[in-house]
C-alpha cells in the first residue's frame, strides 16, 4: 500500500510538471501570451502623428503640435495652453567667412522632419540643411529633437550642429513662451524674482549668460492663473538668456545657446516641465529634484562630514574685516582730492583686540574673513600677494592674530583673488592672460590695485598653492580662504594658444582651487552662489536681492522670491547684512527680515550695540535650529506682499511684515522672543 501511494504521488508530481510545461510552451497558450507580451515595457505612452501643416507628439498627459512651417510649437497640458514662439529671423547667428550672419532656422533650404524614439522619450527630428545669405549655400546642418519624456512627460528638446566651414555663434530655439501664455516671468535673478508681465518699471539682468548675477541657477519660468511651467537648462555652460522687459512690459524671455570656443561644438539639452498645479515654489522644488537626481547637490551635512570645522559655523556670525586698503592712482576708487585716504591700515594686533572684546560680549564662535592683509592691500598685487602687510606687523602680527582666533573659537579665512591679474604683480607675463577671438587682452583699472588684466584659470591652481601653503608653512593657523569672484562671474573662454580653456574648462579649473582650500582643511568660500560651485563651497558672503540700478543701493528689481533658498538653503552658508537698505535690500526693507526669513547667518560688526547684539543672537538661534533643513516653503500673506512666510523642513515657520518691521518665528526661539 505504501509503496502505491509513493507511485501515486510521482505521478501526480509529473503530471503537474507537465501541466506547466503544456501552459507556458504550447503555441496558443494564454499563459505564454501573458508572459511573452511587453507592452508595458517602460516607454512613455506616447503617439506621433503627421497632421495637416504639420506633426503632433500626443502623450497621455501633454499633446505637443509643431508648425512645419515656422517650427512654432504649442502644448496643451490637461488644465492649459503655452504657446511658444516662432522661429524668427535672428533665431540662428552663423559664422562664416569671417562674416557673422543673422539666419532665420525655419528659412532652411532642406527641412526634413520624422518621429524619433529612444525608448525612454518619443517625438521628432527634424533636420536643417541647405542654408543661404544672399544666395550664398552655407556648409551648415542643425538637427533638432522635440520629445515627451517619461510618465512626467516633460518635453526635452536638444539642438546639435554639424559645422564645417560655416559655425554657430548663437542659436535662440526654443522660442520663448508667447506674450498671451503668461502672466508672471520667474527667474534666479540673484536669490530671486517674480515678474509681473505688466511691471510699470523697466527690468534688465545684470548679465544674461548662465552662473553670473543674471541667472544664479540654469532655469527660470511662467506662471499663467495658477499654472506654472520650467525652463530648465541641462547644459548650462554655454547658455543663457535674452531678456528683455520695458517699462509697462510686456515680458520677453528666451533660451539663448552661445558657441563654445567659437562652434556649437556639442549637443545642447533644455527640459521643459508643466504644471497645471503650480507656482515659483513648485519650480524651485522641480530644479531641486534634478540637482539631486543629478549629484550636483551636495548637502551641508554632507560637507561637514568631509571638513567637521565647517559644522562650527552653525548658529555662528559672519564679521567681515580688513587690514590694509591701499589704493593706486590708476584705480577709478583714488581719492585725488584726499590723498591720505588712500592708504589706511590696522594692524593685525588690533584686529585681534577687538576680536577679544566680541569675545567679552558673549560672542562665543564666528567666521572670521579678513581682507587686505596681502603686502599692498586688498585687490592689489595678485596672484603675488605675500608677505602679509609689513605695517600691519607681517608674518609674527599675521600668525598672532590667527593664533587669536584659535584660543577664542573663531575660524579665521583669508580673502584671495585668482582672476584679477595686476600688472606689476611679481609674476605677471601678458603670456598668461586670457585672450579674446579677436586676440585682445583684457585690461581694467577699477579696483584698488589699478591695472589689471585677467588670468588664465588653467594657471590658478599654481598661484593658490603656492600662497596657501606658504601660509601654513609659516605657521599661520588659516582655517579657510575666499577666493573672490569665481562663484559670481560667468565663466571664461580663453584662445591663447598657449593655454586655451572652455567656459567648462573654466568652470573645471576654478572649481579644483576651491577644492584644494577644502583638501587642505579649509572652509571653502567665494563671492556669490553661482550653481556651478555649489558642491565645491561651504560659505557665500552674499546672496541677497537684485536691486535698481545695482545691487548697491535702490529699490527691488521686480518682487523678491527666495528661489535660490527654496533650492539649497541646506547645501550652502549664505550671510545677511542686517541694516535697512544694505547691500542686496531693497531700499525700504530692512536686511534683518530677510535675514531672519531666509534663516541665514548675520554679519556682526565690531564693535556692536545692544540691539545688534539682540539681533545676532535672534539670528544665530534660528540658525542653529534649521540651517541643515531644506526651506520648503514661501509664501506671500497679503496682495502688497509685505508680509511673507518661510517654512522650514522640521516645521519651523518665520512670518516677516516688511512694512511693519515685525517678525514671528514658530515654535518660540527658547528665551529671545
Amino acid at each position: 500500500m505504501a509503496e502505491t501511494r509513493q507511485n501515486n504521488m510521482i505521478a501526480a508530481f509529473v503530471g503537474l510538471l507537465l501541466l506547466e510545461f503544456v501552459c507556458v510552451f504550447l503555441p496558443g497558450s494564454n499563459v505564454l501570451a501573458a508572459e511573452a507580451s511587453q507592452d508595458d515595457w517602460g516607454a512613455p505612452k506616447v503617439r506621433v502623428l503627421q497632421e495637416k501643416g504639420g506633426w503632433s507628439i500626443e502623450g497621455t498627459k501633454n499633446r505637443v503640435k509643431l508648425s512645419s512651417s515656422d517650427l512654432q510649437m504649442t502644448v496643451r497640458t490637461p488644465g492649459r495652453t503655452w504657446l511658444m514662439r516662432p522661429s524668427l529671423t535672428g533665431d540662428l547667428v552663423v559664422e562664416d567667412s569671417g562674416s557673422r550672419l543673422s539666419l532665420r532656422l525655419a528659412d532652411a533650404g532642406k527641412k526634413e522632419i520624422s518621429p524619433y524614439r529612444t525608448g525612454f522619450k518619443t517625438g521628432l527630428r527634424i533636420v536643417l540643411g541647405d542654408f543661404a545669405h544672399e544666395d550664398k549655400k552655407l556648409d551648415l546642418q542643425i538637427s533638432l529633437t522635440v520629445c515627451l519624456e517619461s510618465e512626467r512627460e516633460e518635453l526635452v528638446c536638444e539642438v546639435i550642429a554639424a559645422e564645417k566651414d560655416s559655425t554657430v555663434m548663437e542659436c535662440f530655439w526654443p522660442g520663448g513662451v508667447a506674450d498671451g501664455s503668461f502672466d508672471y516671468t520667474v527667474a534666479p535673478f540673484m536669490q530671486g524674482m517674480l515678474l509681473p508681465k505688466d511691471w510699470a518699471k523697466k527690468v534688465w539682468l545684470y548679465n544674461t549668460v548662465c552662473y553670473g548675477r543674471g541667472l544664479y541657477m540654469p532655469w527660470w519660468g511662467h506662471q499663467q492663473g495658477g499654472s506654472a511651467m520650467l525652463v530648465l537648462i541641462e547644459t548650462p555652460e554655454d547658455a543663457g538668456c535674452r531678456f528683455d522687459h520695458p517699462a509697462g512690459g510686456p515680458t520677453k524671455m528666451e533660451l539663448r545657446w552661445i558657441h563654445s570656443l567659437g562652434r556649437l561644438a556639442y549637443p545642447r539639452r533644455v527640459r521643459l516641465c508643466f504644471f497645471d498645479e503650480g507656482n515659483y515654489v513648485t519650480m524651485a522644488k522641480r530644479y531641486r529634484r534634478h540637482v539631486l537626481e543629478t549629484g550636483h547637490f551636495v548637502s551641508l551635512k554632507e560637507k561637514i562630514a568631509r571638513n567637521p570645522l565647517v559644522g562650527k559655523l552653525i548658529g555662528s556670525p559672519v564679521i567681515h574685516t580688513s587690514i590694509l586698503y591701499h589704493i593706486q592712482p590708476e584705480s577709478s576708487y583714488y581719492h585725488k582730492e584726499d590723498p591720505a585716504k588712500n592708504h589706511q591700515y590696522v594692524t593685525f594686533d588690533k584686529r585681534a583686540e577687538q576680536l577679544r572684546g566680541l569675545a567679552q560680549k558673549g560672542i562665543k564662535r564666528a567666521y572670521v574673513h579678513l581682507d587686505g592683509w596681502g603686502f599692498r592691500g586688498y585687490d592689489n598685487l595678485h596672484p603675488d600677494l605675500l608677505p602679509p602687510c609689513l605695517e600691519a606687523g607681517g608674518w609674527e602680527g599675521m600668525k598672532s592674530f590667527a593664533e587669536t582666533c584659535e584660543q577664542l573659537g573663531y575660524v579665521f579665512a583669508i580673502h584671495d583673488q585668482y582672476r584679477d591679474y595686476y600688472l606689476d604683480a611679481k609674476s605677471y607675463d601678458q603670456r598668461h592672460t586670457i585672450l579674446d577671438r579677436s586676440g585682445n587682452r583684457s585690461h581694467g583699472n577699477t579696483w584698488y590695485g589699478g591695472n589689471q588684466s585677467i588670468l588664465c584659470s588653467r594657471l590658478a591652481l599654481g598661484h593658490v598653492k603656492k600662497n596657501y601653503l606658504s601660509l601654513l608653512s609659516h605657521g599661520v593657523k588659516v582655517r579657510g580662504a575666499y577666493l573672490d569672484v569665481f562663484a559670481v562671474v560667468p565663466p571664461d573662454e580663453c584662445y591663447n594658444p598657449e593655454h586655451p580653456a572652455t567656459r567648462a574648462d573654466c568652470l573645471k579649473y576654478r572649481g579644483v582651487c576651491l577644492d584644494f582650500i577644502r583638501a587642505n582643511g579649509g572652509v571653502v568660500s567665494s563671492e556669490e552662489p553661482a550653481d556651478w560651485a555649489i558642491p565645491h563651497l561651504d560659505l557665500v558672503h552674499h546672496g541677497p536681492y537684485a536691486l535698481v540700478p545695482n545691487p548697491g543701493k535702490g529699490p527691488a528689481m521686480g518682487i523678491p522670491v527666495p528661489l535660490f533658498n527654496l533650492v539649497y538653503h541646506d547645501a550652502l552658508l549664505l550671510p545677511w547684512s542686517l541694516g535697512k537698505g544694505a547691500w542686496g535690500i531693497p531700499e525700504n526693507d530692512l536686511g534683518y527680515l530677510h535675514g531672519l526669513a531666509n534663516a541665514g547667518m548675520p554679519y556682526l560688526s565690531l564693535n556692536p550695540g545692544e540691539e545688534e547684539l539682540v539681533r545676532i543672537r535672534t539670528m544665530c538661534a534660528l540658525h542653529e535650529r534649521v540651517g541643515l533643513l531644506e526651506m520648503t516653503n514661501h509664501e506671500f500673506l497679503d496682495k502688497a506682499r509685505r508680509k511673507q512666510r518661510t517654512t522650514f523642513a522640521n516645521g519651523t515657520t518665520v512670518t516677516i511684515d516688511l512694512n511693519g518691521g515685525t517678525f514671528e518665528i514658530s515654535p518660540i526661539l527658547s528665551g529671545l522672543q
